[in-house]
């Protein structure tokens, strides 16, 4: 699940930099909170 919102956030901060032109401080919030969760996916590993 994660993983999944890491992708999704990743994608969003892509298509900021590329298509829409998202102020600076939008995309880098993006590109931080999608890193913070990957992170977090790895630390707690698959607890099911």
């Amino acid at each position: 699940m994660l993983a999944t919102i890491a992708i999704v956030l990743f994608v969003l901060w892509l298509l900021g930099v590329v298509a829409f032109h998202v102020t600076a401080f939008a995309i880098h919030i993006l590109l931080i909170v999608a890193v913070i969760v990957l992170v977090l996916h790895f630390v707690r590993g698959r607890s099911v």
